[in-house]
């Protein structure tokens, strides 16, 4: 033994702080071998094993299992692959520990049923390829066969979420959110319609523009307007509701509200107040704030002011 001291069990033990049960255990996995017996058969133990037992308890505070400290104690060498695998599997625990507590958050959040929380947990679990096939059969349902591709594949994209690989809390209770928006078939019908509106749109001669088209120029003529706190049904909101019809016209199919008269002014007006009524769906905005936090963009610039104050100008001025 080159005349190292020899321990008895119980004496590493004492040393050690590592029970007799524990050493006998690690002896049998061959983790800390004994260095020899005592003339009646008992263990006996060298100083190395006063430097595994530290080690073992290093490593298992770690997190590594008895197979992956057997490897280390095999072949020193080993460990840093040993450690680079262990940070992999911590890794994909912390992810999912991460998933577990924004699915309970939103939980909370909503006061959720037990329905709604299996649904929730089964949509934050979602692979990958999962998550794309619900999110293609959406933007399939709202675009597809709609106008020309080339021009709608540009919308698509854009409203495409990429759940990052190691999402926060707050992405992946917005996935979970956009989700369930996704395969709301009411929701999805109020999106084809949309697309079809400017499809329609396009193929009167309206040029296309992605995220553009009556809505935003809805925005553009009324956005002063709501700054400034003009009342929507008073007298001095009338100029802004000519300008706003002549601006629109090309959407109604060529109805200018300046030159037309009577009925013809109403029945356009009652037009537009139909098409933006149909498009003013509080849904279609919480999409795009949550495929923002999801994507990691900027939050978009809400439309409902400017969507609320025209729809009570023109309800104002339609008559009965």
């Amino acid at each position: 033994m080159n005349g190292d001291a020899l321990y008895s069990i119980g004496e590493l033990a004492r040393r050690t702080g590592v029970t007799v049960k524990t050493i006998r255990f690690y002896a049998d996995c061959g983790i800390v071998p004994p260095a020899g017996r005592s003339p009646v058969g008992h263990r006996l133990y060298g100083d190395d094993a006063l430097a595994r037992l530290d080690l073992v308890r290093a490593l298992r505070d770690l997190g590594l299992g008895l197979a992956a400290i057997r490897q280390v104690m095999d072949r020193a060498p080993v460990l840093p692959e040993v450690a680079a695998a262990q940070v992999e599997d911590l890794d994909m625990q912390i992810r999912v520990l991460r998933l577990r507590r924004a699915v309970l958050t939103a939980v909370a959040k909503r006061r959720a049923t037990p329905e709604e929380t299996a649904l929730m947990h089964k949509l934050a679990t979602l692979s990958e390829a999962e998550r794309r096939r619900l999110v293609d059969d959406f933007l399939d349902a709202a675009f597809g066969g709609v106008g020309a591709d080339r021009e709608f594949a540009g919308v698509m994209c854009s409203m495409t979420p990429e759940l990052p690989e190691d999402p926060d809390p707050e992405q992946v209770q917005a996935w979970v959110e956009l989700a369930e928006l996704a395969q709301d078939t009411d929701f999805r019908a109020h999106m084809r319609l949309m697309a079809e509106h400017q499809a329609a749109e396009r193929a009167g001669g309206v040029p296309f523009v992605p995220r553009g088209g009556l809505v935003a120029t809805v925005r553009d003529r009324v956005a002063q307007a709501v700054a400034a706190g003009v009342d929507a049904s008073s007298p001095q909101a009338d100029p802004i509701v000519s300008d706003l019809m002549s601006r629109c016209a090309r959407f109604l199919h060529g109805e200018v509200d300046g030159e037309v008269e009577g009925e013809d002014r109403a029945r356009a007006r009652r037009r537009l107040l139909d098409r933006l009524e149909s498009m003013n769906d509080p849904r279609r905005e919480r999409y795009l704030r949550l495929l923002a936090v999801i994507n990691g963009w900027p939050a978009p610039e809400s439309l409902q002011p400017a969507l609320d104050w025209t729809i009570l100008a023109l309800r104002v001025r339609v008559r009965p």
